[in-house]
């Protein structure tokens, strides 16, 4: 069953029927494909016809002939009818210089591109080279907690504590059809080692297996906190058992792989007072919070940083900029951007004393831009207070109170 991503559709249809190369981009299993065939089956409703509709999926054993882009043009022009044309291309990057061959397409006939990658630097190192300015990106996330709960309806299937499942066990799509919690981490973890095989691992051997893994399990499970190489370096040569430590190098070069495979997502600095992005110390957020649970060895996690990992994963599906906000010594968890207007963010778990209340207003209270702020928490009473808005989470996340940005 198919649930209906519309937070995407409503971006990508204007698209449908222009000139540019539609690029969705997501971390494996996080619903690119499923995307792909809600275009498809839209676009057969509005009346485009089965033939003119080429979809390849190159992860598929039956189109892996396909490796370069001879084969791939040679296997669209066959089925190139006298009308326009719709080319879904899931998975390009498994074909050498696609790009050719997607070039060769908008020049050749009247077509709608579409294609998908799990990883973004095999897709702008190739598609940089011939098609720099035709294409638009949409990035793809695992479910929101709207979308999670929506599936779970739609599946029939109960969803006890519904909103701590998810912040512990994350949005991947397919884990909302298991029940059972060891299910779910088995998964999970099965989808994190298909990552870094298909995506880092086969891509560069150089790699050494085990220290990446060292490095990938610190900083996904730090996600948030203030993390850098020299951390990171700093963590594993304090705890290395006798291993050898990695350069600050390769650290970041593992760090730009996590990135690329989208284990990863930075969010860079925003200085407040001068209204400016920094290109210093961004932290890293991870893709999902089932991926940061498999790598604790408890039960035992910080309920706050995954918390404020759902809300940056939220802000960004909705389509807004996110940095982090830098304010003098003090840091703003979330600054959000859209169209030149924006508002201010603080996270919090539950404000259960004055000192936390104090705390999340307090770093509010000194900015002197006018712009909208909130303080989001799990509380249900309305702390709003001197002009800055309380909300509660879960009521912002499924869509009853919203944001505004000035």
């Amino acid at each position: 069953m198919l649930l209906i991503r519309e937070r995407y559709l409503k971006k990508i249809r204007p698209f449908y029927d222009l000139d540019i190369i539609k690029v969705l981009v997501g971390s494996r299993r996080a619903g690119k494909s499923m995307v792909l065939q809600m275009i498809i089956n839209e676009l057969l409703t509005k009346g485009v016809e089965e033939d003119q509709i080429v979809y390849l999926n190159f992860e598929k054993e039956e189109f892996g002939y396909i490796d370069d882009h001879k084969k791939l043009d040679e296997y669209v022009l066959k089925r190139v009818q006298n009308k326009k044309m719709y080319l879904f291309f899931d998975e390009i990057y498994h074909v050498k210089n696609f790009e050719k061959a997607i070039n060769s397409f908008r020049v050749s006939f009247p077509c709608s591109i579409f294609i998908t990658g799990s990883n973004s630097k095999m897709l702008s190192t190739e598609i940089s080279s011939l098609l720099t300015g035709r294409t638009i990106q949409f990035p793809i996330f695992p479910f929101s907690y709207q979308e999670a709960v929506e599936y779970k309806k739609m599946i029939n299937l109960e969803w006890p504590n519904s909103f701590y499942n998810f912040l512990e066990l994350g949005g991947y799509p397919l884990r909302f059809n298991l029940t059972e919690r060891d299910d779910i981490l088995y998964y999970i973890n099965g989808l994190y080692n298909d990552i870094c095989q298909k995506d880092i691992f086969s891509r560069d051997s150089t790699i050494e297996k085990n220290k990446f893994n060292r490095v990938a399990s610190y900083v996904i499970l730090n996600a948030g906190n203030e993390i850098n190489a020299e951390s990171i370096y700093n963590y594993l040569k304090s705890s290395n058992c006798g291993k050898e430590v990695c350069s600050l190098s390769t650290i970041y070069n593992y760090l730009e792989k996590m990135k690329n495979a989208f284990l990863l997502t930075e969010i860079k600095r925003y200085d407040v007072k001068g209204k400016d992005v920094l290109k210093s110390n961004p932290k890293f957020y991870a893709i999902d919070n089932g991926m940061r649970l498999i790598q604790a060895s408890s039960n035992v996690f910080d309920r706050g940083k995954f918390l404020e990992n759902v809300i940056c994963l939220e802000l960004l599906s909705r389509g807004y900029e996110v940095y982090v906000g830098n304010l003098y010594k003090t840091d703003i968890d979330f600054v959000v951007i859209k169209n030149g207007k924006k508002c201010f963010i603080q996270v919090s778990y539950i404000m259960e004393n004055k000192e936390t209340l104090d705390r999340e207003f307090n770093a509010l209270k000194k900015i002197r831009d006018a712009s909208p702020k909130y303080v989001l928490s799990l509380d249900k009473f309305d702390f709003s207070q001197d002009g800055i808005t309380h909300l509660n989470i879960e009521d912002f996340l499924l869509g009853k109170v919203d944001l505004f940005l000035s």
